[in-house]
C-alpha cells in the first residue's frame, strides 16, 4: 500500500519535482567537463549543476518504488544521496555516461532505506532476501500467481529457478511479505479490552524471590566476613588476592610476594578453603545453601 502525504508535503514535493523536470539535460561533452572540473578541480559549482541536471533520475527512479509504502520524498532524498555517492566515485576517463553509472548507485541507496523501514524486523540481509524482495510480486504476476492467498508450490519453484535462490528461502519471503507489523498494544478483537501485550509472560523474579535473594546474599556476605576474619592475615592475604577478585593473582606472584614457594602458597590456600567451607557450613543445614540459585 503506498504512503499518502498530507496535502503540504505533497505541494512541497510537487514543486521540488518540477523545479528539478525543468532543468535542461547535459550532453555528453558537458556532462564530462562538469565531471572533469569536480572530481580534478573540486569545483562545487560543477557538481551541483551535475546534481541538479540529474535529480530528475533520481525521481524517475524513486517513483518505481512509491508503492513500498514511504514516503516518495524520503525516496528521493535517499536516491539523492545515491546520486552523490556515484558523483563522489565516477571516474571521467571511463568511457561510459554518468548517468549509466549513476543509476546503479541511485537504486541501491533507494532499495537499502526499503530495506531499513520497511518493517522494524531486518528484512532483506542477504544477497538472495534482497532479489526476492524486490522480485517475487513481480514474478508472481508474470506466471499468474499474483491472486491467490499463497503461493503455489509449482510457483515457488519457479521463482526459485528465476532467481536462482533456494526453495525454503522463496518460502521464508513469501511468509514475510505476507505478514505486516503489528503492536503489542492493539487490542484482541474489535470489541476486546485485553491487548496482545497483556499475554506476554513475565520472565522476571517476583517481588518475594527478589526480597528473598537479598536477604540471602546479605547473609552469606556476612558469613564470608566472618569465616574471613577466623583465618590467619596470610591465609586471608591469599583468598582475598586468589579467590575474591576478577582476576586472581598467581601462585607465583603470591609466592615472591610473601616470600614462600608457589608451593607454600597451594597448600596454604587449600587450609583456608577448608577453614572457610567448615565455617559457613555452621550457618546452613546443607551444603548448597551457599550457593545462590540460577
Amino acid at each position: 500500500m503506498a504512503y499518502i502525504d498530507d496535502p503540504d508535503t505533497q505541494r512541497a514535493n510537487l514543486t521540488f519535482i518540477r523545479a528539478s523536470m525543468k532543468e535542461p539535460l547535459l550532453s555528453r561533452e558537458h556532462e564530462h567537463d562538469l565531471v572533469c572540473r569536480w572530481r580534478l578541480d573540486n569545483d562545487e559549482a560543477a557538481l551541483h549543476e551535475l546534481i541538479r541536471s540529474y535529480t530528475r533520475l533520481v525521481i524517475g527512479t524513486a517513483s518505481k518504488f512509491r508503492n513500498y509504502g514511504l514516503p516518495m520524498g524520503d525516496l528521493v532524498q535517499e536516491g539523492n544521496v545515491g546520486l552523490m555517492q556515484a558523483a563522489a566515485r565516477f571516474d571521467p576517463e571511463r568511457e561510459v555516461r554518468f548517468s549509466t553509472y549513476a543509476i546503479w548507485w541511485i537504486r541501491s541507496a533507494i532499495q537499502d532505506y526499503i530495506l531499513r523501514n520497511w518493517s522494524i524486523v531486518r528484512t532483506g540481509t542477504t544477497a538472495a532476501q534482497k532479489s526476492l524482495f524486490f522480485n517475487l510480486r513481480r514474478l508472481r504476476a508474470r506466471i499468474n500467481d499474483i491472486g491467490a492467498t499463497s503461493m503455489t508450490q509449482e510457483a515457488r519453484e519457479k521463482v526459485a529457478r528465476e532467481l536462482q535462490v533456494s526453495l525454503r528461502e522463496v518460502e521464508s519471503m513469501e511468509m514475510r511479505l505476507g505478514s505486516a507489523d503489528q503492536s503489542l498494544n492493539a487490542t484482541i478483537g474489535e470489541a476486546g479490552e485485553d491487548s496482545w501485550q497483556d499475554f506476554l509472560p513475565d520472565e522476571r523474579p517476583s517481588p518475594e524471590l527478589t526480597v528473598t535473594g537479598l536477604r540471602d546474599a546479605a547473609s552469606r556476605s556476612r558469613w564470608l566476613a566472618e569465616a574471613l576474619s577466623d583465618l590467619s592475615p596470610r591465609e586471608r592475604v591469599i583468598i582475598e588476592r586468589r579467590r575474591l577478585v576478577e582476576e586472581g593473582a598467581t601462585l607465583e606472584e603470591l609466592g615472591r610476594e610473601l616470600g614462600v614457594s608457589k608451593e607454600r602458597i597451594r597448600q596454604l590456600e587449600s587450609r583456608a578453603m577448608n577453614k572457610l567451607r567448615v565455617s559457613m557450613m555452621r550457618n546452613v543445614s546443607q551444603y548448597d545453601e551457599l550457593f545462590v540459585e540460577e
